[in-house]
C-alpha cells in the first residue's frame, strides 16, 4: 500500500461487490453476559481497566481522510499491536461516512441524515457495503499487512461474531441501519489468541442474510463488551467531549452528559458519541475497564492511554464531569492536551463515521 492516500482515491474508485458484515446500534446487556461466561478473549497485560481483554479502537472517515494523522495513529496502532498482540491484543472498528457520501454522490443517490444517523434505503445498501466492508476494510488490511501485522479484515457477522437485527427504534423509517443484539466471542478470541489484529467494519448481515448499515461507534461499544475489553477508545476529529465553557472534559457521566445534550453544550455527531460510550460503559459494566472519547490527531493518546495516563474524555455512570481547567490534563509522561477547535466541532461524522 502506498500510504493513506490510497484511501481516499481507492474510495473514489467505482464500488464492487462488497463482502458480508454487520451493523447498527449496540444492545450489550446480553454481550456482556456471554463475556462473563468466557466466551470472549481472557488475555493478561493490558494496563488502565478492570478488565484484563484486548483495547478496541474505533476510528472514522474523517482521520481516513487525512492522509499524514492516519498514518500516524495508524502507525500507533502497529505499536501497541506489537507491544500487546501477544496478550490481550488490538481490535480495530471502522467507518468512512466521507467516503460513502462521496460514493453516493458519485452514482446519483442521495445522502440524508436524520438524528445523527444516516438514512439507509435498501437501494444504497450495495454502495454502503462496497466502500466500508470492501474498499476500506481492504485499505486498513493493506495498511497493516505491509507492515509485518497479520491483521484480518471481518464484518460485524463474520463468524457470528455479531447478531444484527433492523433497527426499530426510531420515530422514524430509517431504512437499513442495523441494531448490534448479540453475538459469539470465539472468533475473535481465537484470532487474538493468534497474534492476529481483526480489522471489522461497521457492516452487518440481518438473519436472512441481508445488508445492514451500523453507527461504527455503536459496533465498537458491543464489540468491547462482546470482548471484555479493557479499553474502548473512540477516535474522532477534536480530542475530547466541551462543557459549557468549550473546555475539554477530563470525565463525564450519564447524568452531566444528558443535560448537556438537552441544553445544546453536547451537539450533532458528538451526541451519537458520547451515548454510545455511556452505552458501553454501563451496559458492559465491568467488562469493559475504560471508554474515551479522544483525538486521532494526537498519535501519542495510545501510548498515554496504554501506559495508564490520560488523554481525550473518559465516559462513565459515575465518572462526573471535571474539565482541564481543573488540574492540567496529562499523561504518563505529562504532555497537555490542547485543541483549537470551537466547541463540539460539527465536523464529527455522523451514523457509519
Amino acid at each position: 500500500m502506498k500510504g493513506r492516500n490510497e484511501l481516499r482515491r481507492n474510495s473514489d474508485r467505482s464500488i464492487g461487490s462488497a463482502k458480508s458484515a454487520t451493523s447498527a446500534k449496540s444492545a450489550m446487556s446480553a454481550m456482556s453476559a456471554m463475556t462473563a461466561n468466557g466466551t470472549a478473549a481472557s488475555a493478561t497485560g493490558m494496563s488502565g481497566g478492570a478488565g484484563r481483554g484486548p483495547i478496541v479502537i474505533k476510528v472514522g472517515g474523517a482521520m481516513l481522510d487525512e492522509p499524514h494523522a492516519a498514518d500516524a495513529m495508524l502507525d500507533a496502532v502497529v505499536a501497541a499491536h506489537r507491544r500487546h498482540g501477544a496478550g490481550p491484543g488490538v481490535i480495530i472498528v471502522h467507518g468512512g461516512g466521507k467516503a460513502v457520501d462521496r460514493q453516493l454522490d458519485r452514482v446519483g443517490l442521495p445522502t440524508e441524515r436524520r438524528e445523527g444517523i444516516r438514512i439507509t434505503p435498501p437501494e444504497q445498501m450495495d454502495q454502503i457495503a462496497g466502500v466500508l466492508a470492501g474498499v476500506i476494510n481492504t485499505s486498513l488490511v493493506g495498511h497493516f499487512t505491509s507492515r509485518g501485522v497479520p491483521a484480518v479484515g471481518l464484518g460485524l457477522s463474520d463468524g457470528l461474531c455479531c447478531r444484527v437485527e433492523l433497527d426499530r427504534s426510531f420515530a422514524f423509517d430509517p431504512g437499513r441501519v442495523g441494531e448490534i443484539v448479540g453475538g459469539d466471542g470465539r472468533l475473535l478470541s481465537h484470532l487474538l489468541a493468534g497474534g492476529f489484529l481483526p480489522v471489522m467494519s461497521s457492516i452487518g448481515l440481518d438473519a436472512t442474510g441481508g445488508l445492514l448499515n451500523v453507527n461504527a461507534d455503536d459496533a465498537a461499544a458491543a464489540v468491547a463488551a462482546l470482548v471484555g475489553a479493557s479499553a474502548l477508545l473512540l477516535l474522532t476529529d477534536v480530542p475530547g467531549v466541551r462543557g459549557p465553557a468549550g473546555t475539554i472534559l477530563e470525565s463525564i457521566d450519564r447524568a452531566t452528559a444528558e443535560a448537556w445534550i438537552a441544553d445544546g453544550t453536547i451537539s450533532g455527531g458528538m451526541i451519537v458519541k458520547v451515548r454510545g460510550a455511556l452505552e458501553a460503559a454501563e451496559h458492559a459494566g465491568a467488562s469493559v475497564g475504560r471508554v474515551v472519547i479522544a483525538s486521532w490527531t494526537d498519535a501519542n493518546v495510545l501510548d498515554r492511554l496504554l501506559a495508564g495516563g490520560t488523554g481525550g474524555t473518559r465516559v462513565g455512570a459515575s465518572e462526573g464531569a471535571r474539565t482541564s481547567d481543573a488540574a492540567p490534563r496529562s499523561g504518563a509522561t505529562g504532555a497537555a492536551m490542547t485543541d483549537t477547535s470551537s466547541p463540539n466541532d460539527g465536523a464529527l461524522c455522523a451514523k457509519d463515521a
